[in-house]
């Protein structure tokens, strides 16, 4: 992606919460008891709620954080209409000692107008909470036992994760614009959604995605990955980087794609970033893209 979009959306997500936006207490924890049923997280942008623990299933309804502390979930973890989920926290910013993560050991289901942030690592998403913005030090891995599966969601922020089956994205966006909405207007960032530094399971599957900006790198896929029917507002999008995909790579019908990304704060010049494809290349993700303004695309491989 553009290198200003990157950062901004970085550093705004984090001075966010340490500025106290998201860094409020609990308003409903999702306590630490071991629970059979659903366990509900609740609280606003400015007092979220707090899961932790291990529960059967959970319901995320308004905002909530995974910043206390390891948190469970047996079942599945839906982020309700219009929901935040912030799972990006290294420490236990709680009691001040230990580490936070999240698992889920069924699917996690992001419904219309909800927001995930889930995973960091210190190249590519610094976690929220980290000490040290300028030179980040800490990481967080997410996992999902089964799907990560989101419909009309606004945006996805992906990164150090394993997802056992299929990521699915099917439309939202928040429309093909780079205007902050929804939670994103509170951090002044762009909306877009990324998958970055991770593993799945079985295929990746994005469409009809309307957004500012949108990226695919160092994934490992253990199935396809088809991108259908997506506008983005960003010319740098979408971006498919040095991932490792074992089946097909399918691009049809997007505003754009690049398997190569940005060297400074302009569309040119590009620095290629191949993926490797174990089966069949198709559609606009056949020949490698343009490093200059005057390149014509290939004769490499996407």
């Amino acid at each position: 992606m553009r290198a200003y979009l990157r950062g901004l959306s970085c550093l705004a997500f984090t001075s966010a919460v340490i500025g106290g936006v998201l860094a409020a207490g609990p308003v409903t924890a999702a306590g630490a008891a071991v629970t059979g049923g659903t366990a509900t997280c609740s609280g606003t942008p400015t007092a979220p709620g707090v899961l932790t623990g291990t529960h059967g299933a959970v319901v995320v309804r308004g905002a909530c954080e995974v910043n206390a502390g390891p948190a469970v979930v047996n079942g599945d973890l839906t982020i309700s209409p219009g929901s935040a989920l912030l799972a990006a926290f290294a420490l236990n910013d709680k009691t001040g000692t230990g580490h936070s993560s999240l698992t889920v050991k069924g699917n996690i289901l992001v419904r219309a107008g909800a927001t995930l942030v889930m995973g960091c690592n210190p190249a590519n998403f610094a976690c929220l909470a980290d000490p040290n913005q300028s030179q980040p030090t800490l990481s967080s891995h997410a996992t999902v036992g089964l799907d990560l599966r989101s419909n009309q969601p606004l945006g996805l922020i992906v990164h150090n994760f394993t997802v056992g089956g299929d990521v699915i994205q099917t439309g939202g966006g928040g429309g093909v614009n780079c205007n902050p909405q929804g939670i994103f207007k509170l951090f002044g960032s762009p909306v877009y959604s990324t998958y970055e530094v991770g593993t799945v399971g079985g295929d990746v599957r994005i469409s009809s995605v309307q957004s500012c900006w949108m990226g695919i790198v160092e994934v490992h896929v253990g199935n396809s990955v088809v991108m259908n029917a997506n506008k983005l507002a960003d010319p740098d999008a979408i971006e498919v980087l040095s991932n490792n995909i074992a089946g097909n790579l399918i691009c049809r019908g997007n505003s754009r794609t690049w398997d190569n990304g940005e060297t400074g704060p302009s569309l040119f010049p590009r620095m290629p970033e191949p993926n490797t494809v174990g089966r069949n290349r198709a559609g606009q993700c056949v020949l490698s893209s343009p490093n200059t303004r005057t390149d014509q695309p290939g004769p490499g491989p996407f």
